[in-house]
């Protein structure tokens, strides 16, 4: 009998060692959508911080200001050139002084977030996107 129990505990180091690698991919990608997940709110966060502050204040280096600010968290930083700031239903670039009617303005902030592990690659594109209509 003690032969047997042997030959199983052999059994089970081979059964463990086909496991592992299996349970450390699952692990790795829980961590990795975990911290996907909380940069993307911190995206929507920002746009919608930046988004009311261009439609109350109607000044787009503001705007850009205020998103970076409430995303100051993310490493790498938020950049002017990845928020963009436009304009829907109407015309120019700027709202409407007076009377918005259905002008609208969009913030989009585009981030290349970088995966923490490099397992699955070097970065993934998360959008955080705010919609307010001008004046408030």
């Amino acid at each position: 009998m003690d032969g047997r129990l042997r030959d199983e505990r052999g059994a089970s180091a081979v059964e463990f060692a086909f496991i592992v690698p299996l349970l450390l991919v699952l692990i790795i990608g829980i961590v990795e959508f975990g911290h996907a997940f909380q940069v993307q709110g911190t995206l929507s966060a920002a746009a919608r911080e930046g988004v009311r502050a261009m439609a109350l204040r109607n000044d787009p280096v503001d705007a850009r200001a205020v998103a970076r600010n409430a995303a100051a968290s993310l490493d790498p930083g938020i950049t002017d050139a990845q928020i963009a700031i436009e304009i829907v239903d109407g015309t120019g670039t700027t709202c409407p002084a007076t009377g918005a009617g259905n002008t609208a303005v969009r913030l989009t902030i585009t981030y290349p977030k970088p995966y923490l592990t490099g397992f699955f690659g070097s970065e993934i594109e998360l959008t955080g996107t705010g919609v307010m209509r001008c004046n408030g």
